[in-house]
């Protein structure tokens, strides 16, 4: 920013787009046609999202002259880099637009996926939320369809509303070529080369609900269609049960008595 505004003002008013994508943190952005940003139809309703609007939209057409203090200027410039990123996220659901962040795509531009199973698979930016200020872009994979914060403290900054929630999903719409295998390779905890896993409470809990099941259905005289083995076996549980709670009265009644 520093080397940018020692430059001459027509240089200032004459590069802006390009010094804008150069610039560090902003290499999730494309550039925008400028007949993309001349069409008003474009930018309807971004009028009242942006303060200084039209000096903001003069500044990014490279056609800004007015003639103002440092102070003025630089809050135009915040207003410029704001309404350059709404105006980014409706630019690049378009064929135009869709295009340039495929690029992007294949290079990956926007980082890769760090899980390992998914073996360095390109990103794409997103954000949680189409509404300005309100949440930070994220990086979508689309191997194992889940988001990541970007590495850099420069893109974890970066509004989300600038590339919006439908962006990614729109791209593989367009291109689904471009949708890739899920991956099928999960990893599997091991303890000294057994498998760690909760299958072995699940059978449990199932188990138990069987069990309790085939008693309430005994009870109410009902046949409950398991083998004769598993009937015997719920009948010894039911016995034990029975046991356990005998015992348990008179433990308290034997409490009872000693006070």
């Amino acid at each position: 920013m520093d080397d940018f505004v020692s430059e001459s003002d027509s240089d200032y008013t004459s590069y802006w787009r390009d010094w804008f994508i150069s610039s560090r943190g902003n290499e999730y952005f494309c550039e925008i046609d400028e007949e993309y940003l001349t069409d008003r139809f474009n930018l309807t309703g971004l009028n009242v999202e942006v303060q200084y609007y039209q000096y903001a939209l003069d500044l990014i057409n490279d056609v800004f002259d007015l003639d103002c203090d440092d102070e003025m200027r630089e809050t135009i410039e915040k207003s410029a880099r704001h309404l350059y990123g709404l105006i980014h996220a409706r630019y690049i659901v378009t064929t135009r637009g869709l295009a340039k962040m495929l690029e992007k795509y294949k290079k990956a531009d926007f980082g890769k996926c760090p899980r390992v199973q998914c073996n360095s698979h390109p990103l794409l930016p997103m954000g949680l939320s189409d509404v300005p200020n309100n949440k930070a872009a994220k990086l979508y994979c689309a191997r194992c369809e889940d988001i990541y914060n970007p590495k850099s403290s420069r893109h974890a900054g970066i509004d989300g509303a600038y590339f919006g929630t439908s962006f990614h999903n729109i791209l593989f719409q367009v291109y689904p070529a471009l949708v890739p295998a899920k991956s099928a390779e999960r990893y599997v905890p091991r303890c000294y080369g057994f498998k760690v896993h909760a299958a072995a409470a699940l059978v449990r809990w199932q188990n138990g609900k069987r069990d309790e099941m085939k008693r309430r259905l005994r009870k109410m005289e009902i046949d409950s269609g398991f083998r004769d083995g598993e009937d015997e076996e719920c009948e010894e549980s039911d016995e034990d049960e029975e046991l356990d709670e005998e015992r348990k009265d008179l433990e308290a009644s034997e409490t009872r008595s000693a006070h």
